[in-house]
């Protein structure tokens, strides 16, 4: 890659010391198999911990009642940042915030459980289906949201 069309900037960004920065985070097992956990942009950073979205939802997408979900994280006074689920139930399905939570404290380490959750008819979406993080995180910021 050379570099992206006519923005200096963002391949400033990318391509340092020859090297193409993907903002991919990845873990690699004793094996030696790289595997990607998420992306840096990404990540929510919770009192210090790092949490990465994708094992949140992967969680998430276990309970019968979700259909999908996306999470995300969200300012917070006192954590810096804390994660937030917004989940689409399927159809005649329904399960309460708390049902939610209890699942996921089973599941997850403490600090890794959203704090909030948002149930929505639909989630964000690009014209070819990708759940849109950043248009949800947009909103949580906003200050007509009201921090949702």
């Amino acid at each position: 890659m050379k570099g992206y069309w006519e923005n200096p900037e963002e391949t400033a960004t990318a391509l340092r010391d020859g090297w193409l920065y993907t903002g991919d985070i990845a873990t690699m097992d004793e094996e030696g198999y790289f595997y990607i956990v998420g992306r840096k942009k990404d990540m929510i950073i919770a009192s210090g911990y790092n949490v990465y979205p994708i094992e949140v939802e992967d969680i998430i997408y276990q309970h019968p009642a979700v259909k999908e979900t996306c999470v995300y994280g969200v300012p917070d006074s006192y954590r810096g940042e804390t994660v937030k689920a917004a989940i689409v139930l399927k159809k005649g399905k329904s399960v309460t915030e708390q049902e939610i939570r209890e699942f996921c404290v089973q599941r997850l380490a403490r600090y890794k459980v959203p704090r909030s959750f948002e149930f929505r008819e639909q989630l964000p979406k690009s014209a070819v289906g990708k759940i849109l993080r950043r248009i949800l995180m947009e909103e949580a910021q906003s200050p007509t949201a009201g921090g949702r």
